[in-house]
């Protein structure tokens, strides 16, 4: 089995956008306050919480801040009420672009993004316009090249796909298997380096050179949204180039 890499088109710049500490850490408070309103605070009856806390211990977010964050979203302190939506349409060279929202103000977060996409060269468009061409799946990066040990685990768990990669092997997964997945291969001697719910496109637009530094431009100025928690596209970006760009 093979394909693109989901998890590398993604995360595109990673690395630049976690260095925003301080914006990090907002827009994962917030998940975890959403996640534990919606399914309670029990980490094992709720895999949406027990996902979004583990986001943040590997971003080095203080225990003081999770445990503020989980008692906001349990009603043991006030906070702000969030609400979830999505913000489509496309980029540079006809790109489908999805932000997903969580705000407590839903006419600031819609301008802020709206002033993103114009400044990237994008055109916001009507709800529905592009996530057509989205899936959602779980997706989980396992560090090992063990193919055959790790996808035994994974098939067995409800996984769908995999894909084997230079230093691991990425997993795909359906919403309703993804907690049995990542589960079973948490109790395997194999190491998760990271488990998501994300919206796969079914095809991707190939984009180079220019029409590429365009399109990651319009991804970095939605991810600096203060609202956008998740950006998702269908670019497919020639990855030997993205260090150039």
């Amino acid at each position: 089995m093979a394909g693109h890499s989901h998890a590398a088109n993604v995360a595109i710049r990673k690395g630049a956008q976690d260095k925003k500490r301080g914006k990090l850490f907002s827009k994962l408070a917030k998940e975890i306050i959403v996640s534990a309103k919606m399914g309670g605070g029990d980490l094992d009856s709720n895999p949406r919480l027990r996902l979004a806390i583990q986001k943040a211990k590997s971003q080095s977010m203080p225990k003081d801040t999770i445990q503020r964050a989980l008692d906001r979203g349990t009603g043991n302190i006030e906070g702000l009420t969030y609400e979830e939506l999505s913000m489509e349409g496309y980029g540079p060279s006809g790109v489908a672009v999805m932000a997903e929202v969580l705000t407590d103000n839903r006419n600031r977060a819609a301008s802020e993004i709206r002033h993103a996409y114009q400044k990237g060269n994008g055109n916001l468009g009507a709800q529905g316009c592009v996530s057509y061409l989205f899936n959602k799946r779980g997706v989980v990066f396992v560090n090992s090249t063990d193919e055959d040990g790790v996808v035994m685990v994974a098939l067995e768990a409800g996984a769908e796909d995999y894909t084997m990669e230079d230093n691991g092997i990425e997993i795909l997964c359906s919403p309703e298997e993804f907690e049995g997945v990542v589960t079973a291969l948490e109790e395997s001697p194999f190491e998760v380096a990271s488990a998501d719910l994300l919206l796969i496109p079914d095809t991707r637009v190939s984009v180079r050179g220019k029409d590429a530094a365009a399109v990651l431009r319009l991804i970095d100025l939605l991810d600096d949204c203060d609202d956008v928690q998740k950006v998702h596209h269908n670019a497919e970006f020639d990855e030997t180039e993205l260090e150039n760009l």
